[in-house]
């Protein structure tokens, strides 16, 4: 098969992206560029006849038709001047033999004499020149050949096409420029120009440059976009596994899960991760965090610190009880950051002391002396631009450049990483970079590296009109993916409230070292931290002085010189004189009798997949008396007599939401039961 030119290759890609099928449909579309010969021959025909019918006994039609057959040889002649001699004599001949027969056909008759025999069999042979003439006009046999059409439209003249590649919605083109005439720079330059030329978005076309060559590489172009419509988070990717597994935050327009990765690996020659996530207000990026942040909560062996002082809740409100401290407000922000400053160097010491360089799964565990392990810490900052007003536009290079060796993640969510909020040793410290739709391309250059850059990626384009879009430049992510755009995964309400319930008991509670060393720094803003209530619960939480920190009944001196004071409650030193342990109590002088307590309900002991079939079951029978609207209120009744409890009924309805059996609506906690007809038409 020959060589398909770019113009081609995105003619097929757009073609496919269309849904295009079937042996019929497939034949056509490789027939069509060569009929136009065959309806002209065909159209020349046809034409003839009413002709002859008009013009036979008019002499003044004759000698109209004569000269117009000769002038329009002689214009095609004239117009043939700036091709190629074999085009413009292979036209010239054509318009003659054509016109010539088509004026002797008006005149006596299209089946007069000779005239039909000439015509089926000089009509086919026509067309069958200008088809050989148009499959030979491409060498299928050469490595590389010269595309004059679409490199001289973008000023890349000389430049030679050396492969053309079709892959479902994706073209991937490899080029060889005129050596000392062009660079990749030319290449990177003229991308918007290859989109205009093949009409396509902006940010459709992307080069990835040969690093052992200047004037070689590759150009993708992607001519739909898969992203448009919202991916739903498919779930946790590693429930219950370690934070070094990959977290999944996204998928790429080809498929390709997006991750990030927290922890370093030596092995893979990976730091620790020091995250900066950008995006305009509208962009996604919040969304984004919290898909990511919901993600690390399903791992046994991580705590998360997290601060958001300018919106508080509102942001991070459901996973608050997941997380080890959510400082709210600016006081608390700064002890974290004061905290962190501590943490540090603690931990550091505590990885050394075991002979680790840095932190690994196996940190987590008991060590070989007993000691407890050390989780890995995520500290994240949401809307950091109000801590670095508050604080210091450096506030967050110290902790960058030293977290790496303390199993400590920095992540840094702000609108706009400019030069007024964000120092230059911040953002050199940040080594990776998320970034969602900006307002300018001035913006995308304080996230994005030049090299991403001119490679493609155009998160200005965006704005906010494309939520969940963005770019990931980050610790483990293939540098050709670094400009291919991607969507964040969208999470739910309840499925958030389904991690922070469903994953509470395999969360890492937080070690000894880290807790010490936040206490001496951050003292009662950690110690008296916000503890926030389980969703489905009413019982309060303890706080995590009550089950981290060790009670003593004396004030002591722990290892690292930590006062700690004497607990509340009962002291063996309290004045008891006066109570004699020996004396019989008064008899009573009233009696009360209590109506008896009525029957219990008795419980049904439904093992956890008979209690999930009774949860279908029960969503079944409100679909079969036609409710068409419920709520999570609905299914509580029925939590007692199933034996389960008011948050297991929780995370069952977010299941529901999950696999597509009810959708939310636009009053939170209501939802709107979907049936199968429903789901066969979506």
């Amino acid at each position: 098969m020959s060589q398909l030119t770019p113009e081609q290759l995105i003619e097929e890609q757009l073609r496919a992206a269309q849904g295009g099928g079937g042996v019929i449909e497939y034949l056509l579309h490789r027939l069509k560029p060569h009929l136009p010969p065959w309806l002209t021959g065909i159209g020349t025909g046809l034409v003839s006849w009413p002709a002859h019918w008009y013009w036979s006994d008019n002499a003044a039609a004759t000698a109209g038709l004569t000269l117009a057959s000769v002038a329009l040889t002689g214009a095609t002649w004239a117009a043939g001047k700036s091709t190629t001699a074999q085009r413009r004599l292979h036209s010239t001949v054509t318009v003659a033999v054509g016109s010539g027969w088509f004026t002797a056909a008006a005149i006596a008759g299209p089946d007069a004499g000779p005239l039909a025999g000439l015509y089926f069999i000089g009509s086919p042979a026509l067309a069958l020149s200008w088809n050989i003439r148009q499959i030979l006009r491409r060498n299928p046999d050469s490595p590389a050949g010269a595309d004059g059409g679409i490199w001289e439209k973008v000023g890349l003249a000389k430049t030679l096409t050396t492969k053309a590649e079709a892959a479902p919605n994706k073209a991937t083109i490899g080029y060889q420029l005129p050596r000392g005439e062009l660079t990749n720079d030319d290449v990177s330059k003229s991308l918007p120009k290859i989109a205009s030329a093949l009409d396509v978005p902006p940010n459709a076309v992307r080069y990835s440059p040969d690093p052992d060559s200047a004037s070689r590489g590759e150009i993708t172009i992607v001519p739909r976009d898969l992203l448009k419509n919202t991916i739903p988070c498919p779930g946790p990717s590693h429930a219950g596994g370690s934070i070094a597994s990959a977290v999944h935050v996204g998928i790429y327009e080809d498929g390709t899960i997006a991750v990030l990765f927290f922890p370093g690996d030596p092995e893979a020659s990976r730091n620790a991760m020091m995250l900066l996530v950008m995006g305009m207000t509208g962009s996604g990026k919040s969304e984004g965090g919290i898909t990511a942040l919901a993600e690390i909560l399903t791992r046994r062996d991580v705590i998360v610190w997290a601060s958001d002082p300018a919106k508080a809740e509102q942001t991070l409100g459901p996973l608050l009880p997941a997380l080890d401290w959510a400082a709210l407000d600016m006081a608390s922000t700064k002890a974290m950051l004061a905290a962190l400053h501590t943490v540090i160097p603690a931990r550091t010491a505590w990885l050394a002391k075991y002979g680790y360089k840095q932190w690994e799964p196996a940190c987590a565990e008991v060590q070989a002396d007993g000691s407890p392990g050390m989780p890995y810490l995520v500290a994240w900052f949401e809307e950091a631009a109000k801590t670095m007003r508050e604080t210091d536009e450096d506030v967050f290079t110290g902790i960058a450049q030293e977290a790496r060796s303390a199993g400590v993640s920095l992540v840094v969510s702000m609108q706009r990483a400019s030069h007024t909020q964000v120092s230059t040793d911040t953002r050199a410290s940040l080594g990776s970079s998320w970034c969602h739709g900006v307002r300018g391309e001035r913006d995308a250059e304080f996230a994005l590296d030049s090299e991403v850059l001119d490679a493609g990626a155009a998160p200005h384009v965006w704005k906010d009109k494309k939520p969940g879009y963005s770019y990931l430049v980050a610790n483990g992510t293939p540098e050709t993916l670094w400009a291919t755009p991607l969507r964040d995964y969208l999470t739910g309400r309840e499925y958030l409230e389904w991690v922070v319930v469903a994953f509470a008991d395999v969360r890492a509670a937080i070690d000894p070292v880290t807790a010490q060393a936040a206490t001496k720094a951050a003292g009662r803003h950690y110690t008296q931290r916000t503890r926030h209530q389980l969703p489905g619960t009413t019982d309060s939480q303890p706080t995590q002085e009550d089950t981290a920190m060790p009670t003593r009944t004396h004030a002591t001196t722990d290892e690292q010189g930590l006062s700690l004071a004497p607990h509340d409650g009962y002291d063996e030193d309290e004045d008891l004189d006066g109570i004699d342990p020996e004396q019989e109590l008064p008899h009573p002088t009233t009696v009360v009798h209590f109506g008896e307590r009525p029957p219990a309900q008795p419980k049904i002991q439904l093992t956890p997949k008979q209690a999930r079939q009774a949860m279908e079951d029960l969503l079944a029978k409100f679909e079969a008396e036609g409710r068409t609207i419920v709520s999570p209120a609905d299914f509580m009744e029925h939590c007692d007599r199933h034996g389960r409890s008011r948050s297991w009924v929780s995370g069952q309805v977010a299941q529901f939401v999950i696999s597509g059996r009810l959708a939310e609506t636009e009053e939170t906690g209501v939802y709107r039961i979907l049936r199968a007809d429903e789901d066969e038409a979506a």
